[in-house]
């Protein structure tokens, strides 16, 4: 697996490139933002967000414009407001230095078992206004395309499928985040707002307060 480590400080770069390279992992590293937006595309980016030219919130939004690759966020920014406008942003996952180098290889781990999950070859989800193309992993809102991070097209998957009906948060942290840990919360209301606002019609993905979510019919 190929690690993209942006990171500009020698004295934490060197010695997390050589742990993760005893886990076995292959590394390169950008030092700055303008390096890590002209890398190539690695299979998990690891983004910190104090970069000497770029802020890091600008670079994780860059890159996924144009990708679905995982973003890990590691920095030492640990407030709330950092790690949702992050999430927000289309990162995969948030961790605040200082953290254990087994800490993040299981981070590492989870993010790749996640992307690289199977989907239904073939299928398509038509609930109301949207279709989901699950091969082609597209999104069509009245036609039009939507572009969605991996986390949004999985959460608007197990939405579509049960259009209609109320998917309580528990069943929303284990089928998309793959825990039980009701903390993730905010993450799913990051990805809602995120997913609500690309969709272009709030009333799509409805609150019901105290139990879960629910796509229009």
């Amino acid at each position: 697996m190929r690690l993209l480590l942006v990171e500009d400080e020698d004295s934490i770069a060197i010695p997390l490139m050589d742990g993760l390279r005893r886990e076995g992992f292959e590394v390169v590293r950008a030092a700055t933002g303008a390096e890590a937006l002209a890398a190539d595309e690695p299979d998990i980016v690891l983004l910190d967000l104090r970069l000497p030219d770029i802020d890091g919130l600008t670079v994780c939004r860059e890159i996924r414009a144009r990708s679905t690759v995982p973003i890990i966020v590691v920095s030492a920014r640990g407030e709330e407001v950092d790690r949702v406008v992050g999430l927000e942003l289309g990162a995969d996952d948030y961790l605040v230095k200082p953290f254990g180098l087994r800490e993040l290889v299981a981070r590492i781990r989870a993010v790749a078992r996640r992307s690289a999950a199977p989907r239904d070859e073939g299928d398509e989800i038509v609930a109301g206004r949207v279709r989901i193309d699950l091969r082609g992993h597209r999104v069509m809102v009245d036609g039009e395309e939507v572009q969605l991070t991996g986390k949004e097209f999985d959460l608007l998957t197990v939405l579509a499928r049960n259009s209609g009906a109320v998917v309580d948060r528990e069943r929303i942290l284990r089928e998309v985040w793959h825990t039980t840990w009701y903390g993730s919360s905010k993450t799913v209301d990051v990805h809602v707002a995120a997913l609500r606002r690309k969709l272009g019609d709030p009333g799509l993905i409805e609150t019901v307060r105290g139990i879960g979510l629910r796509l229009a019919a």
